[in-house]
């Protein structure tokens, strides 16, 4: 007996995420996940601009449970983009940032500088932008492709971030390692 009531206490202070399937999501909790859970944040302020990690299985699922819900109302991601994922999920992670008006990306040498400033540091260790996929009309999200070097061990990952075409355009997010696990994984 102490043992079941032990594993229900357990169950119960599990987050949604680990004790039931995508499926079984309320809207609010699909929503919690896309803009409220551990692998999203919010940079700076004078805009406020919402990261997440676009290769972490919560988003993915959450995304595709919306997806299905709204009968494809959600953007699909550029065709060009999910190909490279496709071929490169498990060497690069990615931070994604909805983009408000996509036709304004900033001068090309701010997008220069994007590329140039962009990193993600994990233990003292730094790691240069390998590339991005800048919005569009009909995909209006940033993808900003980092490799992954990210361990389990780390504390935690910094990404540092000049954001070409906003106020402020230096930014930083951090997301803490052990806040990143789902069903026993590190999700990124």
């Amino acid at each position: 007996m102490a043992d079941a009531l032990l594993f229900l206490l357990l169950f119960a202070s599990q987050p949604f995420w680990e004790a039931k399937p995508p499926e079984r999501w309320t809207d609010d909790e699909i929503d919690t996940v896309r803009h409220a859970s551990p692998w999203t944040q919010t940079a700076g302020r004078d805009p406020q601009i919402l990261v997440y990690l676009a290769t972490a299985a919560p988003i993915e699922e959450a995304e595709g449970e919306l997806r299905l819900r709204r009968r494809n109302t959600l953007a699909e991601p550029d065709p060009d983009y999910a190909d490279f994922l496709r071929l490169n999920r498990e060497n690069v992670l990615v931070l994604a940032i909805p983009w408000a008006q996509p036709l304004r990306f900033g001068t090309e040498a701010e997008r220069k500088r994007m590329v140039e400033e962009c990193v993600v540091i994990a233990s003292r260790r730094t790691f240069q932008l390998v590339g991005h996929f800048p919005p569009t009309r009909s995909d209006p999200v940033l993808r900003l492709v980092f490799p992954r070097e990210v361990k389990p061990t780390d504390k935690s990952v910094l990404f540092r971030l000049y954001l070409p075409g906003i106020s402020f355009p230096e930014r930083e997010v951090e997301f803490r390692i052990k806040d990143l696990m789902y069903h026993g994984k590190l999700e990124m």
